[in-house]
C-alpha cells in the first residue's frame, strides 16, 4: 500500500470512529457507550501504529499532493479534539494518544507534519481563549504558512471546542509535550521536525494571555485546600494544565538544546527566552499557597519541576545579573528551608527504586515523612550554588566598567559596589556556608579544618546517590575563584580571619582537591565505577570533563595532593564498606594549599621533610595518597585496553594524556619514597 493510499485510509478511519459521536453531541456518554467508544479508540491506535511500521519499510512509495490532504488532516484533528472535549477522563485519555500516534505517523510519512503541530498549537492558543473567557479574535497570529489557512480552520475547529474548559486545554498540553518526546527517539528524532516544533510552540506561548492567568491563580489557588473538602472538576483540572504546562516546558527547553547542538545555532531559540520570561509567574501559580492546607504531593511534583525546568534553562541561556538575582530570590522565597536544612549523608533508605521521587511518602505513626526532601534538597543546593558563584564569575563581563576585577580587591567583604553583582555572588555563598557552618564557633585552627572536611563530605554523600546532579555540582564548585595561596598561620589563627576573608572560606570548605579525594573513597576507590560514569550517557561527557579538569588540578598541586587527610571523626563518617585508614598526624594537617606550580617544592625537598615526620607519621599520610593513586592508574590500564581495541566508545586520548602525567608525577613519588626508605634502613 502507498502513503497516499494509507492517507486516505487513516482520514476514513477517524472520520468512522468519530463522526457518530459528533452527531450526537449534547447527548450524555452512557457507560456502556464510554466502554465502545474506548474500545473502538483502542482500535483506532493500533491500526495507525501498524500502519506507521509499515511505511518505515516502503520509503521509496509516491506521495500524494500535499496540498489535497490538508482538508482532510484539519477534520481529522478537528474530531479528534471534539474528544478532547468530552467529561471522560478515559476518552480524553485515549483520544490524546491517537493524536500523538498520527504525529509519528506523519513524521515517518514526511508529509504535512508541520501543518499538523502548527493546528495543534493553534488549539492550544483556542482553548486558552475559551477556558479564560476571552474573544478569539487574535488566537490566528504567528502561524504563517503557504499551504495553511489558519482562518478556514478557526472556522473549523471552533464548533468542536464550544464545550472545551480547563480539562480539554490540560490534554492539548498534554499531547503536544508527549509528541516533543517522541520527537528526542533515536527512531524518530529529525532535526527539522524539532525545529518545526519549536517553532510552532513558541509562536502559541508568545499568543497566550498569561498575564490573565494571574488573576485565576490569585483568586484562588487550584491545588490548595482542606483534603477533606473535595474540589470542583474546574479546579482539579487547571492543577492537571499546570502540572502538564511545566512539564511541556521542561520538555522544549531541552529540545531547544538538542536542537542547538544538532544544527550549531549561533544564537539560542527564543522560545527559551519567552519561558525564561514566565518563570516567576510559573513559581507564583505553582506555589503561591503555603501552609498546613496545601496538598503535599502536588506542591513537591511542582517544586520538582519547577527545580528541573531552572536547571535546564540554566545551561542554554545566558544568565545575566537580572536572571540570577531573579533566581536567587525565587529560591529564598520558595526552598529556603531547603537551602537551610542540614546537610547529612543520606543512608540507605534513598537507594530505592522511587529514590528521588516527589511522591515518595512513608507513613509512621500517623505521621507522613516526605522522602523526597533529600532529592529537593540536593536540586535547590545545585541550581542556588550555579547562579551565585555565575554571578561571581561575571566578573569578565565587567572588567572594564568594574573596578574590582581582580581576586585580591574583592577577597574581602570591603567590595566596591559598583561590582554588585559579584558582591552578591560572594555574600550569598558565605552567609548559606555561615548558617551552615559558622566561624564563631570555631576559635581553634584543628576544630576549624576538621569542621571543614566533615562538611564537605556530608556535602558530598548528599549528592552522591543522583549521578547527573553529582557531576553537575562537582563542576559547579571548580568554579569557585580560589586563592593562589593560603597564608594563615594556625597557631595565631582566629574565626575572624576567615570571617574577613570570604574567598580563604569558600577556598577550605570547596577546595577542589580534597572533594576529588572525597569522591574517590565514596567510590570505594573502585576504577570499575569510575569506567561506568565515563561509558553511561547521562553522566559520560561531564564525568570525562571532571577527571580532566581534576587532573590538571593535581598536577598543579602535587604536594598538596599527597597530603590529604582526614581527621579521626571524618575518618569514622566514610562508608563501613569502605576501607579504613590511619589518621594523619597533626603535624602535616598544618598546611595550607598551594595550587600553583611555582610553589611546589622539588621532591627532594619534599623528602627531607618527610624524614622529619618520622617513618610512622609518613606511612599514615600516605594512605589516601596511594588508594587515589592506584584507582586511578587501574582506570588508565582499563582505558587503554579498552581503546587499544576500539571498544570505548568515544576517544579517550586526552584523558590518557592526564592520566599519563599522573603516573610521571606518582613515579616521581615512588623514586622518592625509595631513596628515602633506603637513607631510613
Amino acid at each position: 500500500m502507498s502513503r497516499a493510499s494509507m492517507y486516505s485510509r487513516l482520514y476514513r478511519l477517524i472520520n468512522d470512529t468519530v463522526h457518530p459521536y459528533i452527531e450526537l453531541e449534547g447527548v450524555h456518554l452512557t457507560k456502556e457507550g464510554e466502554k465502545e467508544l474506548l474500545a473502538s479508540l483502542s482500535q483506532v491506535l493500533r491500526q495507525i501504529q501498524l500502519w506507521t511500521r509499515e511505511l518505515e519499510h516502503h520509503s521509496d512509495d509516491e506521495l500524494g499532493t500535499p496540498s489535497e490532504d490538508h482538508h482532510r488532516l484539519s477534520s481529522m484533528i478537528a474530531d479528534l479534539i471534539f474528544l478532547l472535549s468530552i467529561k471522560s477522563q478515559y476518552v480524553r485519555h485515549s483520544a490524546g494518544n491517537i493524536v500523538v500516534v498520527i504525529s509519528e505517523f506523519l513524521a515517518t510519512s514526511g508529509s504535512n507534519w508541520d501543518i499538523f503541530i502548527q493546528s495543534l498549537c493553534l488549539c492550544m492558543e483556542l482553548a486558552v481563549t475559551n477556558a479564560l473567557s476571552f474573544s478569539s479574535a487574535s488566537s490566528t497570529a504567528g502561524l504563517g504558512n503557504s499551504h495553511f489557512d489558519s482562518s478556514n480552520f478557526v472556522v473549523l475547529i471552533k464548533p468542536r471546542l464550544k464545550n472545551a474548559g480547563w480539562s480539554t486545554l490540560a490534554e492539548i498540553v498534554r499531547v503536544l509535550r508527549n509528541i516533543v518526546k517522541c520527537l528526542k527517539q533515536d527512531y524518530v528524532y529529525d532535526d527539522n521536525l524539532a525545529k518545526i516544533c519549536l517553532d510552532s510552540v513558541h509562536s502559541c506561548l508568545s499568543n497566550v494571555p498569561w498575564d490573565s492567568m494571574d488573576v485565576i491563580y490569585s483568586t484562588q489557588n487550584s491545588f490548595t485546600g482542606d483534603a477533606l473538602i473535595p474540589r470542583t472538576d474546574e479546579e482539579e483540572s487547571r492543577v492537571v494544565f499546570l502540572g502538564n504546562l511545566v512539564q511541556l516546558l521542561c520538555s522544549m527547553v531541552e529540545q531547544s538544546g538538542s536542537v542547538n547542538d544538532a544544527v550549531h545555532f549561533l544564537d539560542k531559540h527564543p522560545i527559551l527566552f519567552v519561558i525564561t520570561n514566565l518563570v516567576p509567574k510559573l513559581f507564583y501559580w505553582c506555589l503561591s499557597k503555603q501552609g498546613k492546607h496545601v496538598i503535599t504531593c502536588i506542591s513537591q511534583y511542582f517544586r520538582h519541576k519547577l527545580l528541573v525546568l531552572l536547571i535546564r534553562l540554566s545551561f542554554l541561556i545566558c544568565l545575566d545579573c537580572c536572571i540570577l538575582d531573579s533566581w536567587l530570590r525565587l529560591l529564598h522565597k520558595y526552598f529556603q528551608e531547603l537551602l537551610w536544612q542540614p546537610i547529612t549523608s543520606v543512608e540507605s533508605v534513598q537507594d530505592t527504586s522511587l529514590e528521588g521521587s516527589p511522591f515518595l511518602l512513608i507513613n509512621s505513626d500517623g505521621e507522613v515523612y516526605n522522602m523526597s526532601s533529600h532529592h529537593l534538597q540536593r536540586q535547590a543546593i545545585f541550581l542556588f550554588l550555579r547562579c551565585s558563584i555565575s554571578l561571581i564569575s561575571l566578573k569578565e563581563e565587567t572588567q572594564k566598567r568594574c573596578a574590582c576585577a581582580t581576586d585580591d580587591s574583592c577577597s574581602t567583604f570591603d567590595l566596591d559596589l559598583d561590582c554588585i553583582g559579584r558582591k552578591k555572588g560572594f555574600l550569598e555563598l558565605y552567609r548559606w556556608l555561615q548558617g551552615h557552618l559558622p566561624l564563631d564557633m570555631f576559635a581553634d585552627y584543628e576544630i576549624y579544618a576538621e569542621k571543614c572536611m566533615d562538611f564537605s563530605l556530608s556535602f558530598l554523600q548528599l549528592f552522591v546517590h543522583e549521578d547527573d546532579l553529582l557531576f553537575r555540582v562537582l563542576l559547579q564548585l571548580l568554579s569557585v575563584p580560589f586563592r593562589a595561596e593560603q597564608r594563615l598561620d594556625k597557631r595565631n589563627w582566629t574565626s575572624q580571619d576567615g570571617k574577613e576573608d570570604i574567598l580563604f572560606h569558600l577556598s577550605y570548605v570547596f577546595n577542589a582537591v580534597h572533594l576529588f579525594h572525597l569522591f574517590l573513597a565514596e567510590l570505594h576507590y573502585d576504577h570499575q565505577v569510575l569506567l561506568d560514569y565515563l561509558i553511561s550517557k547521562d553522566t559520560g561527557i561531564d564525568c570525562a570533563e571532571y577527571l580532566l579538569r581534576c587532573l590538571r588540578l593535581v598536577s598543579n598541586s602535587w604536594p598538596l595532593f599527597m597530603e590529604f587527610s582526614l581527621g579521626g571523626k571524618v575518618t569514622n563518617r566514610l562508608s563501613d564498606k569502605r576501607r579504613k585508614v590511619v589518621l594523619e598526624s597533626s603535624h602535616n594537617q598544618c598546611r595550607l594549599p598551594s595550587t600553583t606550580m611555582e610553589k611546589v617544592p622539588s621532591f627532594e625537598k619534599e623528602c627531607e621533610n618527610d624524614l622529619e615526620c618520622g617513618s610512622k607519621h609518613y606511612g599514615a599520610r600516605r594512605s589516601y595518597y596511594k588508594d587515589a593513586k592506584d584507582c586511578l592508574l587501574s582506570l588508565k590500564i582499563s582505558l587503554e585496553n579498552l581503546h587499544q581495541k576500539n571498544l570505548f566508545l568515544y576517544n579517550p586520548e586526552v584523558l590518557l594524556k592526564r592520566l599519563m602525567r599522573f603516573q610521571e608525577l606518582c613515579s616521581q613519588r615512588d623514586d622518592c619514597d625509595n631513596w628515602k626508605n633506603g637513607g631510613l634502613i
